[in-house]
């Protein structure tokens, strides 16, 4: 019977705990605080030296939960990452995720040995422990201030973050194994260990996404059992490859990837069943980590801690970001913002928590300084971040959009989902702007009554059109539904700052702009560098990347493009050329 009462009052209590934390998430909102901070501190109150008095020490229990939640956080940050976002980031942010990774850690276990006596090896195991970025933590917190990015700042932390925690994971197990056997593993070894986890990881994670992708269009699942089937699936080739001695966190990042980017039937409804998978996998990883600190051990370690923790934030971050992003033109102020973007959350307490469960020798003295680097970061770069995307100026004007866009899916149809706008007064698509040719007006709703055989011209005020689009581009119709106030703002986020006629030549935009083309490029127009680029047809919407510079097609005529948008990453060049200002400026509308 004592059971019984106990079970009750145990699962009341996790409950309690998880809904304090939520009810928190208002006040830490209100004054910017990092939520997950809220839920490591009622894990903290919770624990031995909190009025909760909970003794937990179970760190294997621990290790296991962090591994399931970990594995669902990389899997949704991976299908969130779109194709389009590793255009011109992949290089630099594969070598920040993986070169940056192990730089970080050595400069990091080299002020640990001085700092805490350590031998090298130990040391540098705190240093890999702490390496890797949170994605959690730094999205959160961006999300939370209403922070939007340069596309490439933004789409640089999003892969990095997520991209990162298998090194990390990989680097400290081989040093915890090293520890455990130090005269049966060797430099060739570890080296070999590195190359099959990463090689393992990586194919058995594409394989893994294929067969997903494939599995979840065959099989006519309902919303529920279909996100259920995907976690399962994750969860699978996590399991699958890490027993085959891969990498299982970089396995299900990349599955995540593949899957995502294959048009998952009902992708819209799964990702939100996810996030609130993800949120409370978050809650109960930080709820569980607080509770295995025990607050008062860790006065003996607070001051190398903390020499550590400040090291690491204007240190060896810093340092192993300008090495690894300087050769790809990075800015000084897209380092820097990068550099101070690299927040410490659950990982690398979870990561911490590998020498606990192995019995190496100053586990405990790893896991403190983990846990205290872990909090200054939360604390100081947490609170700071909208800060800093200001002063670094990598944040754009806020853009929350008024337009009340709906998405729907499709069952059956795997290319296009439909998405409902309310037209607004003066919208863009009442004054002429057409609807381009991916997208196809289905209906409209007036007075309640649905018309089906209809076209742009017959919308008016205070209908709701619905039209069919492909899933990855259906934003980019909100410019023309936006209401006035907002937009001048929808259409510059989908043509960009300025707009030229087509006329204009290449050559005369790159030069302005500081771009590299090819020297027979340099005559063409616009229109013909658009027609040579899409040789069959061109759609409103399509687009030509050259450098830091996008063209868009904004307007088109029976000959081809008439006008082109233009968008681009920093306007300082622009003012600082006013001769080519005066040139150009005068043929844009």
């Amino acid at each position: 019977m004592n059971t019984i009462h106990h079970t009750y009052w145990l699962l009341a209590g996790a409950a309690l705990l998880v809904l304090a934390g939520i009810a928190s998430s208002v006040l830490a909102r209100r004054f910017g605080a990092p939520l997950l901070l809220v839920f490591l501190g009622l894990g903290m109150l919770a624990g031995t030296d909190g009025p909760g008095g909970i003794a937990f020490d179970d760190v294997t229990a621990t290790y296991r939960i962090g591994s399931f939640a970990l594995a669902l956080i990389l899997f949704d940050g991976g299908l969130r990452t779109h194709r389009e976002s590793f255009r011109g980031v992949f290089a630099p942010t594969l070598l920040l995720a993986t070169l940056g990774v192990f730089i970080t850690a050595a400069l990091t276990g080299a002020v640990a040995h001085f700092l805490l006596g350590l031998d090298r090896v130990h040391a540098l195991l705190v240093g890999a422990v702490v390496a890797s970025t949170d994605a959690a933590a730094v999205f959160f917190l961006l999300r939370a201030g209403g922070l939007q990015l340069r596309s490439r700042v933004n789409a640089t932390l999003e892969i990095e973050s997520s991209a990162n925690d298998p090194v990390a994971v990989l680097l400290t197990t081989l040093l915890a194994e090293f520890l455990a056997k130090p005269h049966g593993v060797g430099g060739g070894e570890i080296a070999l260990e590195l190359a099959m986890q990463f090689g393992i990881g990586a194919i058995g994670g594409a394989i893994g996404g294929l067969a997903i992708a494939t599995a979840m269009r065959k099989m006519p699942l309902s919303g529920g059992l279909a996100a259920l089937f995907l976690i399962a699936a994750a969860i699978f080739v996590f399991g699958v490859v890490g027993s085959l001695d891969g990498s299982a966190f970089l396995a299900v990042y990349v599955a995540g990837v593949v899957a995502g980017n294959r048009n998952l039937p009902g992708f819209p409804r799964l990702l939100s069943v996810l996030d609130a998978m993800t949120w409370l996998c978050q809650i109960v990883m930080f709820l569980v980590l607080g509770l295995l600190v025990t607050p008062h051990t860790l006065r003996d370690s607070l001051l190398p801690a903390l020499g550590i923790a400040l090291f690491l934030m204007f240190v060896g971050r810093p340092v192993a970001v300008a090495l690894c992003l300087a050769p790809f033109r990075y800015g000084k102020r897209e380092i820097a913002f990068v550099a101070w973007v690299g927040l410490r959350g659950a990982v690398g307490i979870f990561l911490a928590s590998i020498p606990l469960m192995m019995r190496l020798p100053h586990a405990a003295l790893i896991f403190n300084v983990a846990f205290i680097v872990v909090l200054v970061s939360l604390l100081v770069q947490g609170w700071t971040i909208g800060v800093a995307a200001r002063l670094f100026d990598v944040a754009l004007p806020h853009r929350d959009l008024a337009t009340q866009r709906v998405e729907l899916d499709l069952p059956g149809s795997l290319e296009r989902e439909m998405v409902g706008y309310p037209v607004a007064a003066d919208a863009a698509v009442l004054r002429g702007a057409a609807v381009p040719a991916w997208a196809q007006l289905v209906m409209i709703v007036r007075n309640g009554q649905i018309m089906v055989d209809t076209n742009a011209q017959s919308l008016a005020v205070g209908d709701y059109a619905y039209l069919l689009a492909p899933p990855g581009r259906v934003h980019r119709l909100d410019w023309l539904f936006a209401p006035p106030d907002v937009a001048s703002a929808a259409e510059r986020e989908m043509f960009g700052e300025f707009t030229f006629d087509a006329d204009v030549r290449l050559g005369e935009v790159a030069e302005f702009y500081g771009l590299v083309i090819r020297p027979r490029d340099a005559p063409l127009t616009l229109a013909e560098h658009f027609a040579r680029r899409f040789e069959h047809t061109i759609e409103v919407g399509d687009r030509v990347r050259l450098g830091a510079v996008t063209l868009v097609a904004r307007e088109l005529d029976d000959d081809g493009v008439r006008k082109v948008g233009l968008k681009v990453d920093k306007l300082g060049t622009v003012l600082a050329k006013p001769r080519w200002l005066q040139r150009l400026l005068p043929r844009a509308q």
